[in-house]
């Protein structure tokens, strides 16, 4: 019994260190690790948007920032569009205001969907909203934008689908 309780703890911990992560006060991430999040090399021309992601798959890049995707049972969400990956926003970000509150350890948990500098975020088919930039605060990367709100990927969605990342305060997003 007592190796039981040991194992349900043991998998609960991965979810109680991302709710750790993400529920407390925004931090701002040192300059090292702002260093460490650089965009790995982007598959698409030089002049085409990239995006960041953490461990995410690589996929031929449509040319669009972000799609809309028919996301497992959840209906049509968006996606990125170089990789097929869901893309999120965090209730904690306030639309149109410029910044994300999702820095530090959320940062690291909570990738944000990026443009190279100088670059403008394109959408799909069936994507409706308003798509922009922000320049972030801790790393001066310029995150895209939806509908005012700051997109993110999730770092254990390993897959195009994959939707890991519904948690408190993380939503899917509508096109």
């Amino acid at each position: 019994m007592g190796r039981h309780r040991i194992a349900v703890a043991a998998g609960l911990l991965p979810l109680i260190l991302v709710l750790a992560a993400c529920s407390g006060a925004a931090t701002s991430a040192p300059a090292t690790q702002a260093a460490s999040q650089a965009a790995p090399p982007s598959t698409a021309a030089s002049t085409a948007p990239s995006t960041t992601t953490s461990e995410a798959p690589s996929a031929a890049t449509t040319g669009a920032t972000v799609e809309a995707k028919t996301v497992g049972a959840l209906g049509t969400k968006l996606v990125a569009g170089s990789n097929g990956m869901t893309v999120y926003t965090f209730t904690k970000d306030v639309k149109d205001s410029g910044k994300s509150n999702c820095t530090g350890g959320c940062l690291e948990t909570w990738p944000a969907l990026t443009v190279d500098a100088g670059g403008t975020p394109t959408g799909g088919a069936g994507v409706t909203g308003t798509l922009a930039t922000i320049t972030r605060e801790d790393n001066g990367a310029l995150q895209v934008t939806y509908n005012g709100l700051p997109l993110y990927f999730f770092k254990n969605d390993k897959a195009a689908g994959d939707l890991n990342g519904v948690y408190e305060n993380w939503i899917t997003v509508k096109p």
